[in-house]
């Protein structure tokens, strides 16, 4: 961009450029370019001056004038210099009146040289410009550049800002450039944008030059200019990306009506459609997956559970849970919490790895989620038929109210309001505080038997996992393949898969999909978790023989010792 070298320059040029390619109204850099020069005018000039710096349109320049009052008597020295006496105006030949203002142009750019020392010599002794004059030349200039510039990039910074204010809440793709703190500048062409720490996927790596394809978290208006904050961990990253690879979803068809995330472990969708014709989860995977799997590649290998949504909330929370089937649903409304009982092997299976799958139906959902297998469900409904019924007054009958009431030991009992409970049938009032004074004593003993009950569910789960694998029948081992259930097994055994193996081994995964209530996404799942099985399975197999010669040679060593004794 040219800029004014020296004050001969004609600006209009370089006005005329800047506007065209920065895109920043002439009349707002002539209003700046005046402001700047009427700034350093009154720093090198005086401060006291009444000055004022005009644009010249025809030469190209900014003129500067002083304005000078006619007063009958000066009296204010700090004035002096912007007033004049009538009496040595009419000296200077000029029919003045007090209060009328004169105007005087200070000349300073060099080819003005005659008309400054003109000046000089007739209103010299009036404006005292002549030892000040000498320099502004070359200060006018450095300012009208240093104007033009800042100016320019104060423009190209509000350009910025505008343009990408508008593209907050979209995907941006950008070059990862350097790193600062842990943070990533994301060169996105016109602008930088950042990636800060919080907002990347832990198991994410980049290097400088690679491609990032990001979410526009926030555009922020910064001094040094406009900050673009991007996101690889949002949610809102995930619903962006199914928007672009799903026709159906960026035309309104199918709608994202609830998405929940945990960035580079899993994620699940709800979907639904607004059109009988379309399956929506169908819609998103794609023809062979390949949708979801473009969205899965993009994430870098985060998976992602596709559900129907629904209406009714226990359906939809079931669907969430999946692949894990579930039994009975027990409602809170006034809590805003379901109960799920699953069927024991498929506990793990719904809770998910380190309670993840669980987490992110809850997330999904919007209710909180506790989930109990069949047995440990009858368990506790043994347990509170002994705790609520040692109460007094509380029969048979009675324990199943409370139950139903959401009792499940004598602490709620202990707990709760006496007014609640007079409100349950078949309570009698007068008998309130007793029972609660019983169970408050029966606490101790109710920790006691749960603690019990714990540690022998414990050691009976650490052997059930230690037991041989030669020992389990083939539905068994099948049973401990992650995401194979009873309803699974049976299908499977039925379409010619009766063992791990028969799993593990299969290379055509559409036969194996076409297996009732599999489908080729859970085939690929079903073969994965298969291999890993046979793995885990062997190390234990190997462990376990160990264990068992060690044990075998030892008490082949006694008995040897034993056939020595006299």
């Amino acid at each position: 961009m040219p800029t004014p070298a020296n004050p001969a320059v004609n600006l209009n040029l370089v006005l005329d450029q800047v506007a065209k390619d920065k895109g920043i109204e002439r009349a707002v850099l002539i209003a700046t370019l005046e402001d700047a020069m009427n700034t350093a005018a009154k720093k090198h000039f005086g401060q006291d001056r009444n000055l004022e710096a005009k644009y010249d349109p025809e030469k190209g320049v900014v003129e500067l004038f002083q304005a000078i009052t006619v007063v009958a008597e000066i009296t204010d020295p700090v004035q002096a210099v912007n007033q004049i006496t009538m009496e040595e105006a009419h000296k200077k030949g000029m029919e003045v009146e007090p209060g009328d203002e004169l105007v005087f142009q200070i000349f300073y750019r060099d080819e003005d040289a005659a008309e400054a020392k003109a000046q000089d010599d007739q209103y010299g002794d009036i404006l005292r410009l002549k030892t000040f004059r000498r320099g502004f030349g070359r200060i006018a200039a450095q300012t009208a550049k240093q104007v033009i510039l800042q100016r320019t990039r104060d423009a190209e910074r509000e350009n910025v800002f505008n343009e990408y204010k508008d593209r907050k809440n979209e995907i941006v793709t950008g070059i990862a450039r350097r790193f600062e703190r842990g943070n990533i500048v994301v060169d996105l062409g016109r602008a930088e944008a950042v990636l800060p720490v919080r907002e990347q996927v832990p198991r994410e790596t980049y290097r400088p030059g690679d491609r990032v394809q990001a979410y526009v978290l926030d555009v922020l208006r910064e001094s040094k200019g406009p900050q673009i904050v991007l996101s690889r961990a949002s949610v809102n990253l995930l619903t962006k990306l199914f928007e672009m690879e799903v026709p159906e979803i960026a035309e309104g068809i199918v709608v994202i009506e609830a998405a929940a995330r945990e960035p580079g472990g899993r994620a699940k969708i709800a979907v639904s459609s607004r059109d009988s014709d379309v399956d929506p989860v169908g819609a998103c995977v794609g023809m062979k997956g390949s949708r979801v799997q473009a969205v899965v590649q993009e994430l870098r290998g985060e998976k992602i559970d596709i559900v129907p949504y629904d209406e009714d909330p226990a359906r939809f929370v079931c669907s969430a849970l999946a692949p894990a089937e579930v039994s009975r649903v027990i409602i809170d409304e006034a809590n805003h919490a379901m109960e799920l009982i699953v069927p024991d092997d498929q506990l793990s299976l719904a809770i998910g790895r380190r309670g993840q799958n669980v987490r992110l139906a809850a997330q999904l959902t919007g209710w909180k989620l506790d989930i109990n297998s069949e047995s440990r469900v009858r368990e506790m409904r043994e347990f509170a038929s002994r705790s609520l019924g040692a109460l007094p007054g509380v029969n048979e009958m009675l324990v199943e109210t409370l139950y139903a009431h959401g009792f499940r030991q004598a602490r709620d009992v202990a707990d709760a309001n006496a007014e609640m409970l007079a409100q349950i049938p078949g309570i009698d009032p007068t008998r309130i505080a007793a029972m609660q004074e019983e169970a408050k004593k029966r606490m101790v003993e109710d920790q006691q038997e749960l603690s019990r009950m714990d540690y022998e569910r414990e050691q009976a789960r650490l052997a059930e996992a230690r037991r041989h694998p030669d020992e389990l029948s083939q539905p068994e081992r099948m049973a401990r393949v992650r995401g194979v259930g009873e309803k699974t097994i049976e299908q499977l055994i039925l379409a010619g898969y009766r063992t791990v193996e028969d799993i593990a081994n299969e290379k055509d995964l559409t036969r194996l999909g076409d297996v009732p209530g599999v489908g080729i996404k859970k085939a690929r799942q079903l073969k994965s978790a298969a291999e890993n099985y046979l793995v885990e399975e062997a190390k234990l197999r190997a462990e376990l023989n160990a264990e068992r010669g060690l044990l075998a040679s030892a008490g082949g060593s006694e008995g040897a010792e034993a056939a020595k004794a006299p």
